[in-house]
């Protein structure tokens, strides 16, 4: 029994959280989506950085012709970035074909420095799935106030999107409204809406990184042992209780009678994609993040260190909606000790965009420094 293939069964994807153009022509894609069911892949402006600064030998050839073709850093990260998804997409098409599209995407962000500027990120989402111009493709757009005009924009144009950076549970909710209003335009105007494709990323460990950060602040500024205990007690709760409280409310819209006739029309879910999965903590098992969100109509994107682990020893069963009511509790505790989730989700989303950026630039300027080295 292989553990990646059981969630599958239970009604969720994996998706590989990595690309590199080695791993696609090497074939060793090819065999995660044969041995273990991967249906899908999820790339950002980090892991592109580590891709293409990190593996000079797999983009060697390529940079080298664009540099001699006189192209700026952002045009040769553009061509680099857009030729790994179409490659990808490629392998992916007969998971989508096979699926009816519901599986089989590969996922490309828009700048990260356009997360506050919608009229930005509208063109660069356009820009970026005419270019890719495979019907497997998803745009990876965030969730921030900003984003949330271009996302529903995006679907209603026929974009496959992949919403990013969602931390918190309004915000997720404010995003699956996007979703149905997208909807909802097409089919009042006749338009299809059974290959409108999209997945709503909900970030998973951050919360925790922060949050246990905070209740260890806490619980070293007291002398109080109850209150001590009850902060120790909450580590490692955050976010696994933050996710089943999304899920529930997913639940709630898609059972809506909004979305009841759209689905009549083809329309499908808009699934959460629990992203940022693996554990930061080394205290925490290293599928903390994965047996705890097994539900159907999910995806979980998993790390290559991830994907083995899980297939080695993890726990595949129904887990997301179990002690939901714990969840509940968890986030009032939260807020009775003083660590407000508005709080956290508000500064992990801050940071999430900076971090993009930073590697987002720091990849243009190593592509900088080969250009002039030649």
């Amino acid at each position: 029994m292989n553990p990646l293939i059981e969630l599958k069964k239970l009604g969720q994807s994996v998706w590989l959280d990595n690309i590199r153009r080695g791993h696609i022509v090497s074939g060793d894609l090819k065999k995660l989506i044969d041995h273990d069911g991967i249906s899908g892949e999820t790339s950002n402006p980090t892991i592109f950085e580590k891709a293409i600064a990190g593996n000079s030998a797999d983009y060697a050839d390529a940079m080298r012709d664009l540099i001699r073709a006189g192209k700026s850093a952002l045009e040769i990260y553009d061509a680099l970035s857009i030729a790994d998804v179409q490659m990808a997409c490629d392998v992916f098409r007969p998971v989508y074909a096979a699926t009816q599209g519901a599986d089989g995407y590969v996922s490309i962000e828009v700048s990260p420095h356009l997360a506050r500027d919608t009229a930005g990120t509208l063109a660069d989402a356009k820009r970026l799935f005419t270019t890719v111009n495979r019907p497997n493709v998803m745009i990876k757009i965030p969730g921030t106030p900003e984003g949330v005009p271009a996302i529903e924009e995006c679907l209603y144009s026929g974009v496959n999107v992949n919403v990013t950076l969602l931390f918190a549970v309004q915000a997720h909710e404010d995003v699956m409204w996007a979703y149905l209003r997208a909807l909802e335009r097409r089919a009042k105007e006749g338009k299809p809406i059974d290959r409108i494709a999209s997945v709503a990323s909900f970030f998973v460990s951050r919360i925790d990184t922060l949050g246990d950060k905070l209740l260890a602040d806490k619980a070293q500024a007291t002398n109080d042992p109850a209150l001590k205990t009850k902060l120790e007690s909450l580590q490692g709760k955050a976010a696994i209780a933050n996710a089943k409280i999304a899920y529930a409310a997913f639940k709630n819209i898609f059972a809506d009678p909004r979305f009841v006739a759209l689905q009549a029309k083809g329309a499908r879910v808009q699934r959460p994609l629990w992203a940022s999965t693996s554990t930061k903590n080394p205290k925490y098992p290293d599928t903390l993040y994965v047996d705890t969100l097994i539900g159907p109509d999910t995806v979980n994107t998993l790390p290559p260190e991830t994907i083995d682990a899980f297939r080695d020893h993890g726990k595949p069963r129904l887990t997301l909606e179990e002690n939901l009511d714990d969840a509940r509790r968890v986030l009032r505790d939260l807020e009775s000790v003083g660590v407000s989730m508005d709080n956290v989700t508000r500064q992990v989303l801050d940071e999430g965009i900076v971090k993009f950026e930073q590697a987002f630039d720091q990849l243009l300027a190593s592509i900088e420094r080969r250009s002039k080295d030649g």
